[in-house]
């Protein structure tokens, strides 16, 4: 798998096109890649959307996954202002001011939408702070590897989930963006939020609420919106400045809704493929 995805990578952008195209043909008519889990996500999604337009919507979902597939694997080779020119942050002065100019840490908080890796090395570009990202270690160890060196590139240092709370209080001097994709589903055990999300009860984490109060970092959303293919903006909105001083559950919320805002705006956009619901509430 390393090699594969090396090999990805370095794909001029010609080819790469034709290539998700293919992609896209191979797992939406052939091999039905999780198409039930998809039909099922969006249907629940969009109950005023008919059977026509729920497969035209899941189509441009599945062209759009192999599209930025590739772009992901093509991340660990471009030069750092292909990023910038490639994703425009609109709003970068709003990292600055919630990180005091740049002379404390932020928690920013995102979604698998758009293109999340290219979004998280452009906000890199914008601001002189490292931007560390938390992740979850993938099984397979050839595509852990290949992530691990793609997401530590310009000086970013991964951080594992699991060694994420001791590893901020050991550099809490340290300014930074800490960075979460955290719109996938906590595992049992795991703190929770729950709350109505697109149309279905749903569990959130709360690790990354529960740090921002403990340290006081203040905490922002990034929306990635794909223009084109290859091109994307992301704006930067608020979650909360003093997320201590919040209710409990209030900054997981208000992540959850503008996690709901920026999907209904450009669905086709987001990983519906994902097991999002696969456990009942209890």
């Amino acid at each position: 798998m390393y090699l594969l995805l090396r090999c990805l990578g370095h794909l001029p952008e010609g080819f790469a096109h034709p290539l998700a195209w293919l992609g896209y043909l191979l797992l939406y008519h052939v091999a039905g890649y999780r198409r039930s889990v998809v039909g099922a996500n969006l249907a629940q999604a969009f109950p005023e959307r008919n059977a026509n337009e729920l497969t035209q919507l899941a189509k441009n979902f599945y062209r759009q996954l192999t599209e930025t597939a590739l772009e992901i694997a093509r991340a660990r080779y471009l030069p750092r202002a292909e990023f910038s020119r490639r994703v425009r942050v609109l709003n970068a002065e709003l990292l600055r001011e919630y990180s005091d100019g740049c002379q404390s840490s932020v928690i920013l908080l995102a979604i698998h939408q758009g293109n999340w890796e290219w979004m998280l090395h452009s906000i890199g570009a914008a601001l002189p702070l490292s931007l560390d990202p938390v992740y979850k270690p993938l099984h397979n160890r050839g595509a852990d590897r290949f992530m691990l060196e793609l997401r530590g590139r310009f000086g970013a240092r991964p951080v594992p989930l699991a060694d994420c709370a001791a590893d901020v209080l050991r550099q809490r001097r340290q300014p930074r963006l800490l960075a979460l994709v955290a719109d996938q589903a906590p595992t049992a055990g795991e703190r929770c939020h729950r709350t109505v999300f697109l149309n279905r009860d749903t569990a959130f984490h709360a690790g990354a609420e529960a740090l921002a109060r403990r340290t006081g970092f203040a905490v922002l959303f990034a929306r990635c919106r794909r223009l084109r293919r290859g091109e994307y903006e992301v704006l930067l909105q608020p979650v909360s400045r003093h997320p201590a001083a919040e209710p409990p559950g209030a900054v997981t919320e208000r992540y959850a809704r503008l996690a709901e805002a920026a999907i209904l705006a450009q669905p086709e956009s987001w990983l519906w493929s994902n097991r999002r619901w696969k456990c009942r509430l209890s």
